[in-house]
């Protein structure tokens, strides 16, 4: 349970104000349809996610002992730190997906946007931390859900309210502390 709420809870962090989350503010806006839109999410973040959390795991495998933690706490604090810098959608026409329909433009044009953003970084991290690859990929997914479901069916109205920069800087502050905490729990960092 601890990997999931972990997983849950870092991934909806770093997905607020996120590039993804805007592309979900657009998708409703140009198709007007929620449950489309909101399916084509899961099914693009569960196999992005899947495949992230995977990458994780193989790569923990590579960096067995020590090292592992201090990779894990140090990307925690770099995501941190990332989550600083304010996304924006790309300018690329993204109308050519439209005729695809809401539930494959959705899927297709998330799963491109979550290669190497924040929230799939983060589940390469999780991946590499936790032994449960279903647990972590079930949360990330989750997380991911509970900070898009929200703009989708709120819309713009939500987008507007929210003080984005106070959120980014609560979310920040709560990486960089998840990374000291595990820093802190390594008991080699403070063997001479």
């Amino acid at each position: 349970m601890e990997t999931f709420l972990f997983s849950t809870f870092s991934v909806a962090l770093a997905e607020v104000g996120d590039k993804t989350q805007l592309l979900a503010f657009l998708l409703i806006s140009k198709f007007r349809r929620p449950w489309p839109v909101i399916w084509g999410i899961l099914v693009a973040t569960l196999a992005n996610h899947a495949a992230a959390a995977w990458f994780g795991a193989v790569a923990a495998d590579w960096l067995q002992g020590e090292w592992l933690n201090q990779v894990v706490a140090l990307s925690f604090i770099a995501v941190g730190l990332w989550i600083l810098i304010p996304d924006e959608i790309d300018d690329e026409d993204d109308s050519r997906y439209e005729k695809y329909g809401a539930f494959l433009a959705t899927c297709i044009l998330f799963f491109i946007a979550e290669i190497g953003d924040k929230t799939q970084v983060a589940t390469v991290i999780l991946g590499a931390q936790f032994d449960s690859l279903f647990w972590v990929v079930l949360g990330t997914t989750v997380g991911m859900m509970l900070a898009n479901v929200p703009v989708v069916v709120i819309g713009q109205l939500a987008v507007e309210k929210l003080p984005l920069k106070w959120i980014r800087i609560v979310a920040s502050s709560a990486f960089i502390i998840l990374g000291l905490w595990v820093l802190i729990r390594d008991p080699s960092l403070f063997q001479l």
